[in-house]
C-alpha cells in the first residue's frame, strides 16, 4: 500500500467510527480564521457578489450602512468600533462618511484587504484594523461613540464568552453610546439532522480536488446547532474535521445578557428592522444604550 493509499485507508476509517454526536467548541473555536491559507480562501467568499454566505451584496449593504448611520447616531468626527469588520466593506464606507472606526478581525487576508481599501478610499488616516480574536478583545484606554457586532457573529462562540465580549464592548463607550447587534432570529433556525456530501476542484475547503461531508445536529438542551464537516483532500488523503457552531438565542435571553453586560435602553427589531433585504425574516436587530 502506498502512501498516500494508506492515509485515504485511514481516513476513511475514521469516517466510519467517527462519534454519532458532537461536542460543541471541540477544538477551542469553529473555522479556523486565523491560518492564512484559510484566511485567503474566505475573503474570496466576502467578496463574491453572487452569494450572501460571507457578507451581503453591496446593495444591500448600502442599505444597512445608511440604516447603521442613523440607528447609532453617528456624526462627522465620531469613534466607531467595528467587532468582527472583515474586509472593512462597513467600515470604510462609514469612515468615508466623517467617522474614524477601529475594526478588529481575526483573518489577516481580510484586514489586508480592509486596509487596502481604505487607502484606495481616501481613509486611511480613518481606519485602523486590529488582528485579534474578539473573544478577547482588548481595547482597553479607548472610548467610543458607538459600536456594531453584525451578521450573526455573536453566536459562534459560548455564551459566556458571548457575555464576556458585550460587556467589553459596553465598557469600551462613552456614556449614551449605542451597539448594533445583528443575530438570526430562533424561529427560522434549522432544527432537523440531516447530513450532505459534494465535491469540487478547489473552494473554500483547499485548492486542490477535495470531498466535504457535512452533518448537522441541534442539541435542544443547549439551543444550539452544530455542523461537523469532514474534509477529505484526494491528493493527499488528508481529512481535516471542524466544528461550527451556531448559539441560538431568543429576544428575551438576548436582551437579558446585554443588560447584564451594562447596557439599557434595549430596543428588539424584529425582521431586520423592516429593511428591504431579501432574508429580513430571518434576522432580528438589537440596540442597546450605554447608561448616561
Amino acid at each position: 500500500m502506498t502512501e498516500h493509499q494508506e492515509a485515504l485507508s485511514n481516513a476513511l476509517w475514521r469516517l466510519y467510527n467517527r462519534p454519532n454526536h458532537v461536542i460543541p467548541w471541540a477544538y477551542g473555536g469553529n473555522l479556523p480564521w486565523d491560518d492564512p491559507d484559510f484566511s485567503e480562501r474566505m475573503l474570496r467568499e466576502h467578496l463574491d457578489e453572487s452569494h450572501g454566505a460571507a457578507t451581503r451584496n453591496s446593495a444591500e449593504r448600502a442599505i444597512q450602512i445608511d440604516w447603521f448611520w442613523q440607528i447609532l447616531q453617528l456624526q462627522p468626527g465620531y469613534r466607531l468600533l467595528d467587532v468582527t469588520c472583515g474586509p472593512g466593506l462597513y467600515a470604510v464606507p462609514l469612515a468615508q462618511r466623517g467617522v474614524f472606526v477601529t475594526g478588529v478581525d481575526f483573518a489577516p487576508a481580510a484586514l489586508r484587504y480592509a486596509r487596502e481599501l481604505a487607502t484606495n478610499g481616501g481613509v486611511a488616516d480613518k481606519c485602523t484594523f486590529v488582528q485579534q480574536d474578539v473573544r478577547a478583545l482588548d481595547v482597553a484606554g479607548q472610548l467610543f461613540d458607538a459600536a456594531m457586532l453584525i451578521y450573526g457573529q455573536l453566536a459562534v462562540m459560548t455564551v459566556a464568552e458571548a457575555q464576556q465580549l458585550l460587556t467589553t464592548i459596553a465598557s469600551a463607550l462613552k456614556p449614551g453610546g449605542v451597539l448594533v447587534l445583528e443575530l438570526l432570529n430562533p424561529d427560522f433556525v434549522d432544527r432537523k439532522n440531516r447530513s450532505w456530501w459534494f465535491t469540487d476542484e478547489t473552494g473554500l475547503w483547499g485548492k486542490s480536488p477535495f470531498l466535504h461531508l457535512g452533518e448537522r445536529f441541534w442539541l435542544e438542551e443547549e439551543q444550539l446547532s452544530a455542523e461537523r464537516f469532514h474534509i477529505l483532500h484526494l491528493e493527499t488523503g488528508r481529512m481535516d474535521e471542524i466544528i461550527l457552531i451556531d448559539q441560538v438565542y431568543n429576544p428575551e435571553r438576548m436582551v437579558l445578557l446585554l443588560r447584564h453586560a451594562g447596557f439599557d435602553e434595549v430596543a428588539v427589531l424584529s425582521d431586520a428592522a423592516g429593511l428591504p433585504l431579501y432574508d429580513a425574516r430571518e434576522w432580528i436587530y438589537y440596540t442597546a444604550v450605554k447608561p448616561l
